[in-house]
C-alpha cells in the first residue's frame, strides 16, 4: 500500500535543473512515487525542484497536496518566519479541501458519530483509505503548526486538531498526545513505527520525532530530550544525505545538547554552507551559533550572530534586537563603544518592533518589552544579567549543565552581580526584583553542580520575597517550579509534585506563563501526577 522511497522519478535532466513530465492521469501509485521523489529532492537541498514536482497536481491529487504541504510545514518549522508559517497554513487548508473530495461521503448521523467514535474501515476502497490517512496527517500537521504560537488558546486549538486527526487514525484520543491526560507514548509509537518503515512517510515521521526530541521537549519541556533515540533515527540519513541541511542541522543540535559545543558549531557552519536557496535556514543556524558562544560567555562572538539576526531575519525584530542588547549588556562599556553600539537605544526600540499575529501578541516579545521598559525613562535602570536570564528562558542551562566548567564560569558572573547589587548605594525600584533574578539563576548553577543545599537557599530567598516583588511576577512561579525540580533530583517525589502542582493551581497572569505550563506538564507526566483537584487560583504578586 505504501510506495518505497526512491531516488529517481519521472524527470528529464538538463544542464542546470530538472523538469518533470506529468502523467495525463494521476493514479495512486504514480502519486506516491512522485511524493517519494519530491521528498528525496527536498532532503538533498533541492527545495524548489521538490515543490515544482508536486505543485501541478496539488489541487487534484491528495498525495501531491499532502506532500506539497508537508514540505512547506518543514520549511516553516525550520525558519519560524511569519510568511513561511502563513504559506504552510494556507497550503494545509487547501490540502484538506483536496483530500476531502476523495473521502467516503457520509450521512448526517454518521458524520456526527464519527466526531467522537471510530469509523468503520471495512467498507472503504483503497483510495478512500488513503484519503482518510492523508486527511488525518494534514490535520495533524495543521495542529502542530498551531503550536508554534505559545498562547494557551493555540494550545487548546492545536490539541483539538490533533484529537480529530487521531480519531481518524483510530490510534488513541488525541489530546493525550499533548499531555492533557493519558498515554503520549502511544502517539510516539506510531511515529516510531512510521520512521522504521522504508516507506513514503518514514522521512516525515523521522523529522517529526527529531523535532519532538531536540526542540519541543527541550524548549517547552524539562529540557531533557531523548538524544539516544534522536541519534539512532538520524544515523541512516547521515549516510544517505550527508550534505542535507536538515541532517546537518539536527546533527549539530544533538552535539549541542550533549555539550559538544565545538562539533555543534562546525556542523551549524556546514549547514549554512550547504545551500543558499532557503536563506532563512541560515538564520536558524545563526540563532544556534549565538547560543553556542553565549554558553561560553564569549559575548562579542555571540553579539555578531545576534546582530546578523536583527538585520536579516524578519521573524521577530523585537526578540532579536532585545537579545542583541542583552548580550551587549554583558560586555564592558568600552567594548560596546568600540562596536559602535548604544545599548540604551537598542532597548528603547524593542516595544515599537513588536508584532501582532491574528490580533495576539507574542509571549516572548511581551517579556522582552517588559524588561526593556526600564530603559525608556530619562534615567534608565540597567538590567543585571539579561543574557543569562534569556539563557534560562530558552532552557539553555540544560546544555551548560553538561559542562561543569561553563557552569562554574556563569556562577562566577552571577556572584559578581550579586555583590554589585548588595553594595549598590542607590538601589532602584527594580533592586529586589534584580536580586531575585540573580538568586534564581545562581540556584540553577548550584543545582547543576550538585550543591543542592546552597541551591535550595537561593530558591527559598526568591520565594520568601514574593509579596515584595514589584515588576517581574514570573519569578516566584518559575522558582517554585525549580525548587520542585530540586526535590525531584533529591528523590523526594511527593514534595516535588506538591511544589510543581501548586504553581499550576495557584499562579496565573504572569509573563511566559504558557511556557512554564508546558514544562510543568512535562515533568508531572514523568512523575505520574495529574490527580490533583483544582483549587481556587490567585494572581502572583
Amino acid at each position: 500500500m505504501e510506495a518505497k522511497v526512491m531516488g529517481t522519478g519521472s524527470r528529464v535532466n538538463t544542464a542546470s535543473s530538472i523538469s518533470f513530465v506529468s502523467s495525463p492521469k494521476m493514479d495512486l501509485e504514480t502519486a506516491l512515487r512522485d511524493c517519494s521523489t519530491a521528498l528525496n529532492l527536498f532532503m538533498n537541498n533541492r527545495f524548489a525542484d521538490a515543490l515544482a514536482l508536486l505543485a501541478p497536481w496539488k489541487s487534484e491529487s491528495m498525495c501531491h497536496a499532502m506532500g506539497y504541504s508537508s514540505i512547506l510545514v518543514m520549511q516553516a518549522a525550520m525558519t519560524f518566519e511569519p510568511k513561511d508559517l502563513d504559506a504552510a497554513m494556507t497550503s494545509l487548508k487547501e490540502s484538506l479541501q483536496t483530500c476531502q473530495r476523495y473521502r467516503k461521503k457520509a450521512g448526517l448521523v454518521e458524520t456526527l458519530t464519527s466526531l467522537w467514535y471510530r469509523q468503520p474501515t471495512d467498507n472503504l476502497t483503497e483510495e478512500e483509505m488513503h484519503a482518510e490517512l492523508c486527511y488525518a496527517e494534514v490535520l495533524l500537521q495543521k495542529a502542530a503548526l498551531t503550536f508554534l504560537d505559545e498562547s494557551l488558546i493555540s494550545f487548546i486549538k492545536g490539541g483539538m486538531g490533533m484529537r480529530k486527526s487521531y480519531l481518524i487514525y483510530k490510534v488513541l484520543r488525541l489530546m493525550e498526545f499533548l499531555g492533557f491526560s493519558g498515554d503520549r507514548e502511544m502517539g510516539l509509537s506510531q511515529l516510531r513505527e512510521g520512521a522504521a518503515s522504508n516507506s513514503l512517510r518514514s522521512i516525515l515521521s523521522t523529522i517529526t520525532l527529531l523535532m519532538f526530541h531536540l526542540y519541543i521537549t527541550v524548549i517547552l519541556g524539562t529540557g531533557q530530550g531523548n538524544l539516544t533515540e534522536a541519534e539512532a533515527l538520524l544515523a541512516p540519513y547521515i549516510e544517505k544525505f550527508p550534505n542535507g541541511v536538515i541532517i546537518l542541522f539536527y546533527t549539530a543540535r544533538i552535539a549541542l545538547l550533549k555539550g559538544n559545543i565545538t562539533l555543534a558549531r562546525e556542523k551549524f557552519m556546514a549547514c549554512i554552507a550547504a545551500q543558499e536557496e532557503w536563506h532563512q535556514i541560515h538564520h536558524v543556524c545563526y540563532w544556534e551559533l549565538m547560543w553556542t558562544h553565549s554558553f561560553e560567555q564569549n559575548w562579542i562572538e555571540a553579539y555578531r550572530y545576534a546582530d546578523l539576526l536583527s538585520r536579516e531575519s524578519k521573524w521577530s525584530k523585537a526578540i532579536y534586537v532585545f537579545h542583541k542588547a542583552a548580550i551587549l549588556s554583558m560586555l564592558p562599556e568600552e567594548d560596546v563603544t568600540k562596536l559602535g553600539e548604544n545599548v540604551v537605544e537598542l532597548f528603547r526600540q524593542v516595544d515599537g518592533l513588536r508584532l501582532t499575529i491574528a490580533g495576539k501578541s507574542i509571549p516572548t516579545e511581551k517579556f522582552a518589552a517588559k524588561k526593556a521598559q526600564r530603559y525608556c525613562s530619562s534615567n534608565p535602570v540597567k538590567l543585571v544579567v539579561p543574557a543569562l536570564e534569556l539563557m534560562y528562558l530558552w532552557n539553555g542551562f540544560t546544555v551548560v549543565g553538561k559542562r561543569p566548567e561553563l557552569t562554574e564560569s556563569i556562577l562566577s558572573t552571577l556572584v559578581k552581580a550579586e555583590e554589585q547589587l548588595r553594595d549598590d548605594p542607590n538601589p532602584s525600584e527594580y533592586h529586589l526584583d534584580d536580586q531575585c533574578v540573580v538568586q534564581l539563576l545562581k540556584g540553577l548553577c548550584l543545582k547543576g553542580l550538585g550543591r543542592l543545599v546552597q541551591a535550595e537557599l537561593c530558591f527559598t530567598q526568591v520565594i520568601s520575597s514574593e509579596y515584595d516583588i514589584k515588576h517581574y511576577n514570573y519569578l516566584v512561579p518559575y522558582t517554585r517550579y525549580e525548587l520542585g525540580m530540586l526535590h525531584k533530583e533529591k528523590g523526594d517525589i511527593n514534595t516535588a509534585i506538591k511544589l510543581i502542582d501548586s504553581v499550576k493551581m495557584n499562579y496565573k497572569d504572569y509573563n511566559m506563563e504558557s511556557r512554564l505550563h508546558f514544562r510543568i506538564h512535562a515533568v508531572l507526566d514523568t512523575m505520574g501526577s495529574f490527580s490533583a483537584k483544582p483549587r481556587p487560583s490567585r494572581t502572583s504578586a
